[in-house]
Parts: structure tokens; sequence; C-alpha cells
């Protein structure tokens, strides 16, 4: 045991090349591919079947199925008898996006870089939907919340990701979903077979089930959703067999919730059962009826629907073979600097390593609270995997920096706000378990401060802080609220605290600039932000904040640069649009500016309100017509109305139009003092 007990902060300074080795330990521990006479396979048809695929968001394995106590799930019951139910399933990480992008590429969040939501999957490995498509199937998904964004990278591969959530909204109803999906269903072609994708987001917090199940499970909402949800995947299963003359499906969940258990409210930040146990079921031609107590990941979800496409078999749960499953929650470490955790489970033993090693009975202790460590003897495959998983780099890992306040508001709606700042790495950090009683502040805190809801959100990062002295995001924002609400003293005690965390952190000096900028302190400010960017070129509010210091130092060109570098990194606003068409438009720089004021009307519609400019910029590149219509809108009650009328009756004179003189006589009597010089000095007007 003690071989595998090195210190967490020696495996932090590890290469990547760690990555090969755990694919190579994956690979020995799955070794076997070859169906064996216990094999639950029968003969598969050589016709490519439809493939549906559901994930149920926030779904606890105890909470769905035959063997659930307390709630009615038909639906997930029936389709478990005819397919097989495999009742060791485990996700790779509780969180939904990582989660999901392990079972759609196929490999662990060690492999793929994504451990947090929020963050995006780089194309380096193909998606499912990719290799279905290239196969020759139709695909669609029909996603229920926004943290499966198209913009985090999932949707590569699907001719429609329908991801538009209701106005106002981060989320919707497994019913209003399941109409889009129904809806898709029996408007599809029948000539190539479809892989269609569809998630459910409503088991997650707040629980609020809709009629009759609020009141059938008053006392347990979260399994009133469940049940709910249930009757739509119903709705969803039935309509699937309509459509589809032969077709495969498999069910699972992204991940459980804690509900309570080790001190978590909810998931993401342990490996515990109620967040990793997950429902899975497949079922179709080709796939016998029965249950398994085999442990298998999610992850092998992309191998098996390759498999009932035809396309592979290797690693597929149709194939009978063992497997140590790997599984990690690394957002405490990557937020507060906490230990980070992986679990491995072999038959029933599972061991998490957090520090230190915890080892439990997950069959006779499902609440695992009694740790076998001392006394277990854990597998060569189990030892091998929690000593090889890579502990993320916190260099390459990306924090919330980069993310919009829209997308922070957004997925704070939901529970999700990602660290703003690296975590300081420290050998005496807690175990998360030990720091459960902060789970629910820290929440509470998060959403509080994304809001702007300052004044609520400084006693409970005081009370985090006391808690955890060494939490350098909790300092931060501490620092940051009272910089928000002019308490500049406080401010800068915070950041003095900030700083005695992590004296050479980036982060700090970030803020800390950011601080500045709030005060007007510009030159204080400025060589903070230049040594942020030549640290970290990528930091989006750091390019912004020396944007705005450009502008007021009457650096128009650089600060153009810098807002056009800004929005090549993000989704523009209208209004960031309209500012870098502005510092275009005063620099002289004609194309640039009419590219952002065209893409800000276009954005804005009937709200946009510059075509002066706009009108001005078509009569330099001398694009007389689009210059007289954008004038022609320009109000009477607009400041610039004399300048579009002078400028209106030179469009005028280039076009020759016929009423020439009346406009120039018009510009006249409208005149202010600018353009009156102008009107008399203009030779067109002679």
């Amino acid at each position: 045991m003690t071989a595998i007990l090195d210190t967490q902060w020696e495996r932090v300074s590890r290469t990547l090349t760690h990555l090969t080795s755990l694919v190579l330990a994956v690979a020995l521990m799955s070794s076997g591919c070859s169906r064996s006479p216990e094999s639950i396979v029968d003969d598969a048809p050589t016709a490519r079947p439809s493939i549906l695929l559901i994930t149920l968001d926030t779904t606890r394995a105890d909470s769905i199925g035959p063997e659930a106590e307390g709630v009615e799930t038909p639906a997930f019951n029936a389709l478990a008898a005819r397919g097989m139910r495999f009742r060791q399933a485990y996700a790779s990480v509780p969180e939904t996006l990582p989660s999901h992008s392990t079972i759609m590429t196929g490999v662990y969040p060690a492999m793929h870089g994504v451990h947090e939501n929020a963050r995006t999957l780089a194309a380096t490995y193909p998606l499912l939907a990719e290799t279905l498509r290239d196969a020759g199937y139709q695909t669609a998904a029909f996603i229920s919340a926004y943290p499966l964004d198209r913009r985090y990278g999932l949707a590569r591969g699907f001719s429609v990701y329908e991801d538009q959530m209701p106005e106002g909204r981060s989320e919707r109803t497994a019913k209003e979903t399941t109409d889009l999906a129904v809806a898709h269903l029996e408007g599809t072609s029948s000539d190539r077979p479809l892989f269609l994708w569809v998630h459910y987001f409503d088991p997650h917090y707040p629980y609020e089930p809709p009629e009759p199940f609020r009141s059938r499970y008053a006392e347990r909402p979260y399994a009133g959703e469940v049940a709910s949800m249930d009757q739509e995947m119903g709705r969803l299963l039935e309509a699937f067999r309509q459509h589809q003359a032969s077709g495969a499906i498999v069910v699972t969940a992204d991940h459980g919730e804690s509900l309570g258990d080790h001190g978590e409210a909810q998931h993401g930040n342990l490996v515990y059962q109620g967040a990793m146990h997950v429902p899975l079921v497949i079922a179709g031609e080709g796939i016998a009826p029965g249950t398994s107590d085999r442990p298998v990941s999610n992850r092998r979800i992309f191998h098996t629907i390759l498999d009932l496409a035809g396309l592979e078999n290797e690693s597929s749960l149709r194939n009978d073979e063992a497997e140590v499953v790997v599984g990690e929650a690394m957002k405490p470490f990557l937020n507060f600097g906490w230990q980070p955790q992986m679990m491995a489970i072999d038959g029933r033993l599972k061991a998490i390593r957090a520090g230190t090693i915890e080892v439990y009975d997950v069959i006779a202790d499902y609440g695992e609270t009694r740790d076998l460590t001392s006394d277990a003897e854990l597998s060569r495959g189990v030892r091998q995997a929690l000593r090889d998983y890579p502990v993320p780099l916190l260099e390459v890992q990306p924090t919330a920096q980069n993310i919009s306040e829209e997308e922070r508001k957004r997925l704070a709606s939901l529970g999700y706000v990602g660290s703003d700042s690296r975590p300081v790495v420290r050998p005496d950090a807690p175990r998360p378990r030990d720091m459960a009683y902060l789970f629910d502040d820290l929440d509470r805190a998060s959403g509080l401060f994304v809001a702007g809801e300052y004044r609520q959100a400084i006693p409970i990062l005081e009370r985090i802080l006391a808690a955890d002295e060494h939490n350098l995001m909790t300092a931060l924002r501490l620092a940051a609220a009272h910089s928000a609400l002019g308490a500049n003293g406080r401010a800068l005690e915070a950041f003095r605290k900030a700083e005695s965390i992590a004296p050479a952190s980036g982060d700090v000096r970030h803020y800390l600039a950011l601080h500045y900028m709030r005060t007007g302190e510009w030159e204080r400010a400025v060589p903070l932000l230049e040594k942020v960017l030549a640290e970290t070129p990528d930091r989006l509010p750091a390019i912004e904040a020396l944007a705005d210091a450009r502008e007021r130092q009457g650096r128009v060109e650089e600060a153009l640069r810098l807002r056009q570098r800004a929005l090549s990194m993000k989704t523009a606003e209208p209004e960031e649009l309209l500012r870098v068409g502005q510092l275009a438009m005063a620099s002289g720089n004609t194309p640039v500016a009419l590219e952002a004021f065209e893409k800000a009307r276009l954005a804005q519609g009937n709200a946009f309100r510059h075509h002066l400019e706009l009108g001005v910029l078509y009569l330099d590149a001398r694009r007389l017509e689009e210059a007289r219509d954008s004038l022609d809108r320009v109000p009477a009650s607009h400041p610039g109305y004399p300048m579009a009328l002078f400028k209106r009756a030179q469009v005028s004179a280039l076009l020759r139009e016929p009423d020439v003189a009346a406009r120039i006589e018009e510009a006249r009597r409208h005149a202010d003092a600018t353009t009156s010089t102008l009107i008399e000095r203009e030779r067109l007007f002679q």
C-alpha cells in the first residue's frame, strides 16, 4: 500500500507522459476483447440500426429502476426488462460537461482535458457523432441545459444540435425537450439510420417537479423530478419505436446527486456513490436481456454505440470483459487547492485517493461508512490506476477568467461557477471530504458574487476565508467585492491577504489592476496589466482593461488592436462591436469600422441607433447608395442630425440627385457651428 502513497504534490510536476501511461494501464486492465461463453451478446444483425442515446442529468443509480425505493419509473423499468442493465455503472466525473465529454470521446477526463463545466473540449479526439455521420448516419441532438451549449465543443458531427433554451432561461423541461425530439423523429427520413441524442436535465437542483409529481412526491421533490423525467422518456421511447424500423437504445446518467451523503448536498466535489454511481441500460436487437454486476465506466458507451452501429467491437459493453473503473473529482483541487481526488473500482472494492487512501466494499456498504484501508487487499490494477492517474497541471488548466459575464450568470443560475484564479498548492492541503461543511457557503458566495450581490456575499466570503485561510479565490473575490462597493481600504486589505497567500500570483496582480482601473488610478493599473498579459497573453479581462486604459491615454490604435483581440476570443456583444467601430473610425480605419458597425446592426436589428456613423463610413468607402439609405434613417431628434444632413447633401451631389439643391439648403438651415463652416467650404456645393 505504501508504494502508492507518494504525495500528489510530486505528481503535479510530472509531465504529460502520464497520459500515455494511463492509456497503457487502462488497456492492460481491460485486455481480452474476445467474447466469453457467458457473453451477453446474441448474433448481431448486419443492418445498421438507428441508435437513441438518452443521458439523464444528475440521476443517482438508486433513484431509478426496479430496485429504486419510493419512486415509480415505469419507462426505465420496462426498458431494463428487455435490455441489459449494468448495476455497477460509474460516471468518470461528477459534472455535466466533463462526463458527457467522456461519453462522446470514449476517454477519461485526464485524456480529453475537460475537468470542469464551462471549459471547451478540444478537437483532439473524434466525437461519436462525427464517426457515425461519416458512416452514413443522420445525426441530431436535443440538449436541455446551458452547460452543454455548442460553444463548449460537443456539437461536432451533429447536423442538428438543438441547444437554444427558452428566453431568459438556462434549462428546459423534459417535456419541452421531448416535444422537440419527437417532432424531429416525425420528420426524419427513413432512408438512412439515425443517431439521436436526447439530454434531460430535470433532476438538477432546484427540485421543482410539475404536477402531479409535485404533490405525489411532496416530501421528496428530487424523486418527483426523476419520476416526471421518466414519464417523458417513455413518450420519447414510444416515438422512437414507432418511427424507426430497427433501433438500439442506450440510457445512462452523466452523474448522480449526493443528497447529503458525506456532507455534500448536490454534486461536483466528491467521488462517493451518490455522485458517481449511475444507471445504465442498453437494449435492442442483438442484446440479450439480463443484468450485470461487473463495474463499468460510462466512457465505454462510446465504444458500445460504435459496436451497435457495426463499426468496431473493441471495449464495447457487449463484450464480457472486466475493467478497473476510474473516476475523478478535481473541482476542489482546481478551485481551492484542496487534495485532488480520484477513485478506482475493481469488483466490489472501491479505493479513493485524496491525500490518503479510503477503501470501501460498495456492495455490502453502499453508504461508504466503513473504511477498509487497513484490511483490504487492493488489486494491482487499482494500485496502478491510483498511482498513474494524472493530476491536472495547473499551469495549463483554463480558469473562468475568459468566460463572459452572460455565461457566468447563466452557469451560476444552475449552481455552476468556475474558478477565477489558480489555487495555491501546498503539502498540507485538506481533503475535500473534511471541508464538506464549507460546500454550501462556497456555492452561495459564488452565486451572490457573480450576481453582483456583494454586500450579501462579503460575510460568507469572510467566513470561508476564516475556515480555509489559503483559499486564494475567496480572498480575491472578497477584495473584488469590497472594491465594487467602493470600500477601497478594505479592498486593499483583502488584496494584501491574497498576496500573502500567493506572493507571485498573476491572479493577484490582475485583480489589483482591475481595482486600480475602477478607482481611476490608471498609472498604477497599466504596468500590472502589462505584466499580467506578458505572463498570460490570452487573459480576456486583462486585455479589455488595458484597452480601456489605452483609450484614456489617447492611444487609440493600440486600444483598437486590443479590442479586436478581445473579440476574437469570445462571442461579441453589440455594444462591444460598436466600441470597436468607434475606435476604428477615430483611427481612420474604415474597413474595420464598417465591419464592426454592420455586425452590430445585424445583431441589434430595429434597436440599432448608429445610422449616422454607418452612413459616414459608407460615404468614405464610396458605397453611395448604402450611405444614402443609412443617412436617411437618422432621426431629427439625433444630436448629430446637422451632420447627417450635411453628409446626405454630399451623397446627393455625388449621386447627382435632382433634389440636391434642396438638400444643400436644408443642411444650411439646420447647420450648427461645425457643419456651417463645412458647408461653406464644400466644393461639391459650389
